[in-house]
Order: structure tokens, then C-alpha cells, then sequence
């Protein structure tokens, strides 16, 4: 039975973690309202960290809401993407859109996340 837990192994919490992924971000999912950057790494499963600035989501019952479902996503997903680091990066206007809409975006993004690690990784072998 596959396990759909997110334990504290699938989330970047040190600031060394983070910085792993901004030195040199190879994977690159850009959209309208999300940034998702990620690097491979060596652990065999993917981690997921965080940036959600107040400049682009106002209010903290919005940016815990966004967590919240990405977090959700990801927690659903983590058995279909790549191992690598990524960093959920908010861009304006992703406080504002419904869960409903945030949902389908985020998945859309995992599978773009997907195609691109495999090229990235691809290419590196």
C-alpha cells in the first residue's frame, strides 16, 4: 500500500536546504501566478519548501491557505514526481484565486515538473 504522509523528510526546513535550490536551479516551472524551482538531489524522494512573500500575498490567512493546498497536492502526488528539491514560489494574484482554481494549477504544474526533470535528467546522464 502506497504510504501519502508528509512527514518532516519531505519538506526543505534549513536555510542551507533552500539555498541548495537558488545556487543553481536546473528545473525551472515558470507560470501566471507560481514559480516552481527545483533541483535533483540524492535522497530518492522529493522535498518541498515554501516562499510566499507578504508583498505578493497580503494577508496570512491567504498565504496559510495556498500552503495548505499545495501542501495537499503534493502530499497526493509526492509518489509521482522526481527526485529533486523544490521551492513553491508565490507571484501576485495567487492570494486571490479560488481553490477550486489553485487546484488544477498546481497539478498542471506537478506534470511540467515532471517533463523537465526528465529532460534535465536526461541530459546529465
Amino acid at each position: 500500500m502506497t504510504e501519502f504522509e508528509y512527514p518532516r523528510q519531505l519538506r526543505l526546513l534549513t536555510a542551507g536546504d533552500f539555498q541548495f535550490v537558488f545556487d543553481k536551479a536546473l528545473i525551472k516551472v515558470p507560470d501566471q501566478k507560481i514559480l516552481i524551482l527545483a533541483r535533483p538531489n540524492e535522497l530518492g524522494h522529493p522535498r518541498l519548501g515554501f516562499v510566499i512573500s507578504k508583498k505578493n500575498v497580503r494577508r496570512a490567512v491567504k498565504r496559510n491557505r495556498v500552503r495548505r493546498i499545495i501542501r495537499e497536492s503534493f502530499r497526493l502526488n509526492q509518489h509521482n514526481l522526481p527526485a529533486v528539491d523544490m521551492i513553491v514560489l508565490a507571484r501576485p494574484g495567487l492570494g486571490d484565486m479560488e481553490s477550486a482554481d489553485l487546484q488544477p494549477l498546481i497539478k498542471k504544474c506537478w506534470s511540467r515538473l515532471n517533463k523537465r526533470a526528465k529532460q534535465t535528467l536526461n541530459k546529465q546522464d
